[in-house]
């Protein structure tokens, strides 16, 4: 399985949840989000209002595809209190950049130019 401790470039959100509870993706469906285990699922995830807007909206906390049912976090990960370290949706850094320039492309939003220092003040 995918698990964020083991990936390079993926890395949990960690903003403060909201009201939204997560989802899971039917090959995610039963995995703890922390952990991965698949047994004693106990206490409901809930994610940061940033990760539940928009197109984000009931996506799979661990891999980002539409979700299907609501995510838990294990027996084991709420006793060693992991359920309290905010929100665990997963962020992968170089799609999040890679979504960044095509939002900017899409907008029309150009770097900004450096301004010539030949040119007069």
């Amino acid at each position: 399985g995918i698990n964020a401790e083991y990936m390079g470039d993926l890395i949990m959100c960690r903003k403060q949840p909201g009201i939204a509870i997560g989802r899971l993706c039917e090959s995610c469906d039963g995995r703890c989000c922390i952990c991965d285990s698949y047994v004693n699922p106990h206490e409901l995830v809930r994610v940061c209002d940033e990760c539940n807007y928009g197109s984000y909206e009931g996506r799979c906390v661990i891999c980002g595809a539409p979700g299907i049912s609501d995510a838990y976090y294990c027996k084991e990960c709420c006793s060693l209190e992991k359920d309290r370290d905010d929100c665990p949706k997963n962020v992968n850094l170089g799609s999040a950049k890679k979504d960044l320039i095509y939002e900017r492309k899409k907008n029309g939003i150009k770097r900004r130019k450096q301004r010539d220092p030949a040119e007069g003040r």
